[in-house]
């Protein structure tokens, strides 16, 4: 069977939602707008649906990617309307589609994010700070394994583009970086600010995944 492929986006509310939550609500999501999609076989059946590369919970999304095989043939066109009606508020599926690449092709992922403080900083000051570290050749960060171990990485082969622009009160950042093996998470972007130049912790950081590319830098689909 053709696999089949749902992007949509995850903003709002529904950025709290967890990554087995999220699964959850697409399952029901599919049943409750009559949509039949392929399930595995045996007394205690599951749908095959998988969600590309998931997100921490609070991070906003325009490019959230859902794998799935119909069972059915209702038109691949008709599904973002029918499934977005059916979300919670924050859920809103943009295409459904055939995929055209496995989701190990994801090589690279761009992210924008706005860093607040409190305190009146000097964001031109704090911003160029910045950028002087994540110029560095070298940027090792402590964390903590599935293990709960503490292990030390370096991320800047992770970062591929990666802008500071000041703004009252924030820094908004633009970032081009690894999806995976190994992902740079937004959890050691602020991991590595804390850690080298504590001074510029920023008091609240909200991230967005905007785009997934493959190697070459195609928009992946």
């Amino acid at each position: 069977m053709a696999r089949h492929r749902l992007r949509f986006q995850k903003e709002g509310r529904a950025i709290y939602l967890s990554h087995l939550d999220l699964m959850h609500t697409m399952q029901r999501a599919f049943v409750r707008a009559n949509i039949k999609i392929r399930h595995t076989e045996g007394f205690n059946p599951h749908p095959y649906i998988s969600v590309a590369l998931p997100l921490s919970v609070g991070v906003e999304s325009k490019a959230e990617l859902l794998d799935f095989e119909l069972a059915d043939d209702t038109p691949l066109d008709s599904l973002p309307m029918l499934l977005t009606a059916k979300m919670p508020q924050g859920i809103i599926v943009q295409e459904a589609y055939e995929a055209q690449s496995k989701v190990k092709d994801i090589s690279w992922l761009r992210l924008t994010a706005a860093l607040e403080y409190d305190t009146q900083e000097d964001a031109a000051d704090v911003a160029a700070k910045l950028t002087a570290l994540f110029a560095q050749k070298e940027i090792k960060v402590k964390k903590r394994t599935k293990k709960k171990e503490e292990a030390e990485i370096d991320i800047a082969p992770l970062i591929r583009e990666l802008t500071f622009t000041p703004a009252p009160r924030k820094i908004t950042v633009e970032a081009l970086v690894a999806a995976q093996n190994p992902p740079l998470s937004p959890s050691l972007l602020l991991a590595a600010i804390e850690q080298h130049t504590a001074e510029f912790t920023p008091d609240f950081a909200a991230f967005t995944r905007l785009e997934l590319y493959d190697k070459n830098m195609r928009i992946f689909r």
